[in-house]
């Protein structure tokens, strides 16, 4: 009965080890909390207060935006009085642009024939579009796998040409800049760029190039992303809910207010003199799309986005291949932010209004900030005010902010509104990796140019489901066990049982809920599960 007493009575035990830590510890503590830690915290509450409040004010101008676009029905192909293509009869099909098609792909086993097969199936004069496969891949079997897929597409009376090259300097940027190259591009007027799992409908093209041939000022049209494995597991439709917001309201505001937004690397198409205008590929950051986008910018061109003309793709679905490609888009555009930022200063092509909107909202507020303070404000000094209950964070701070920020970004999904509370969990978690990632980013320091490929599933995983083979459970260090979230779990869960115990705010709650969601991640049990045999 005595042992069970004892079990049960946690406040008193954890007052008992906390009144028992060791005397030189405890006199420590207790000389550098009131002058030093205090002051600190202090300063880093007001300081993520600041730049929370940043954040709020930025989503709450984009909702205003994208409300104001609904109601008027501002639609692009309104605002820049688009009109379809008519036919010459004098000129026949030399009246239509000349068109390049890009797929740029490495060791795509598993979709190569999707993606090359929707580019060959795209609705438009068969004379007058070229389809460009750009093939890094490393596996000879592979490689022999998709120069057959060519030849038998050659075969059907399709214009697509097979290239390689002995390197893969600048990854994908290298490879589409050398596929610019070739001599039968120069007849080219417009470069279209699908990703190897992207799946564009018949119609992209008649739906795209009319924007260019009446707008000559415009370099890049873009279209959205929809996503055909969103339902593949919990991970994948919190990622449809981050791309969705994404898409509907960042990419649409960028689009409608300022004619700028940062370009998805895929499912758009490009003005080839634009393109080259602004310098063409470079590949001294991870973000080619989006240096390229920034740079043809700052030399007035203009960017449409077609929220309507959506482009089927495939999201990552094993949580290491999220990790890599969330690094590499955290770590890129901050990356790019150092490097360009004086150069937008400096710029005089463009106003006043748009160089404020790309330095301040573009990259500072949602490449930056938006990373930084999910994680140490919700993460590191939220919970550290429990140990040091002098400091104290304002309700709007800890709750109303987040909370409306969060109510926000649902408008994107409405279908996935019952899962917010696991989006702000799992978007915590990987808010680890983003701040990690931004500050390697403005640092250049470490993983800076890592590029590593996002595993595309296509078919695989479907296949061995209906196989039902037996799964077999692989613990390995280095790809399931991830000690930094270990970490955090085990600081947060610590604070929460802290809170419990001697706190008042009652933010135990939402310690121990996030702690649990660290704690799944660190032992890597989320997302797909795939065999590697």
């Amino acid at each position: 009965m005595d042992q069970i007493r004892s079990t049960t009575n946690f406040p008193d035990t954890f007052q008992s080890v906390r009144d028992e830590l060791p005397g030189q510890i405890g006199l420590l503590w207790k000389q550098i909390k009131a002058p030093l830690v205090v002051p600190l915290l202090k300063l880093m509450v007001f300081l993520c207060l600041t730049l929370s409040t940043m954040l709020f004010v930025e989503r709450v101008y984009m909702g205003i935006v994208i409300v104001f676009v609904k109601l008027f029905g501002l639609k692009p192909e309104k605002r820049y009085k688009m009109e379809t293509l008519k036919d010459d009869v004098e000129a026949g099909n030399l009246a239509y642009p000349m068109v390049l098609v890009q797929i740029p792909m490495y060791n795509e086993k598993e979709v190569y024939q999707l993606s090359i097969g929707a580019a060959c199936g795209l609705s438009w004069p068969s004379d007058r579009i070229i389809i460009q496969v750009l093939d890094d891949s490393t596996d000879p079997a592979i490689k022999d796998l998709v120069k057959l897929e060519c030849k038998r597409w050659t075969s059907k009376g399709i214009n697509i040409k097979y290239e390689i090259r002995d390197n893969r300097n600048g990854y994908k940027a290298g490879a589409l800049k050398e596929g610019m190259k070739h001599s039968y591009v120069k007849q080219c007027d417009y470069v279209a760029i699908f990703d190897a799992d992207f799946q564009p409908e018949p119609d992209f093209l008649w739906r795209t190039i009319p924007f260019f041939v009446h707008k000559p000022e415009i370099a890049l049209v873009q279209a959205r992303w929809i996503f055909v494995n969103a339902n593949e597991c919990l991970m994948t439709r919190m990622q449809e809910m981050s791309l969705d917001y994404h898409f509907i309201v960042e990419q649409e505001v960028g689009s409608s207010t300022y004619g700028f937004f940062g370009f998805n690397g895929t499912a758009g198409i490009w003005r080839i003199a634009a393109l080259n205008e602004a310098g063409g590929w470079k590949d001294r950051t991870t973000v080619e799309d989006m240096d390229l986008a920034v740079r043809a910018s700052l030399r007035g061109w203009k960017f449409v986005y077609v929220g309507d003309l959506k482009v089927k793709n495939e999201l990552p679905s094993t949580f290491n291949a999220y990790r890599y490609q969330q690094h590499r888009w955290s770590c890129g555009p901050a990356n790019l932010f150092k490097k360009m930022a004086m150069e937008i200063v400096r710029n005089k092509k463009v106003t006043l209004l748009k160089k404020l909107y790309v330095i301040y909202s573009f990259f500072f507020v949602r490449k930056i900030v938006a990373h930084v303070v999910t994680f140490v404000f919700y993460c590191v000094i939220l919970p550290a005010t429990v140990l040091v209950p002098e400091v104290e964070v304002p309700k709007w701070g800890a709750v109303y902010i987040p909370s409306i920020i969060t109510l926000l970004n649902a408008v994107g999904t409405p279908r996935s509104v019952h899962l917010l509370v696991f989006w702000i969990l799992f978007e915590n978690v990987m808010s680890l990796h983003r701040t990690k990632a931004t500050f390697i980013g403005l640092l250049e320091v470490g993983r800076v140019n890592e590029w590593v490929v996002t595993e595309k599933l296509g078919d695989a995983l479907k296949m061995k489901s209906s196989a039902k083979a037996p799964r077999k459970l692989r613990i390995r260090i280095g790809e399931r066990v991830h000690l930094l979230e270990l970490g955090v779990g085990a600081y947060l869960f610590f604070c929460g049982c802290y809170d419990l115990t001697f706190g008042k705010n009652h933010y135990f709650i939402y310690l121990f809920l996030q702690s649990i969601a660290f704690f799944v991640s660190g032992i890597g049990y989320v997302g797909t599960f795939v065999s590697k045999s």
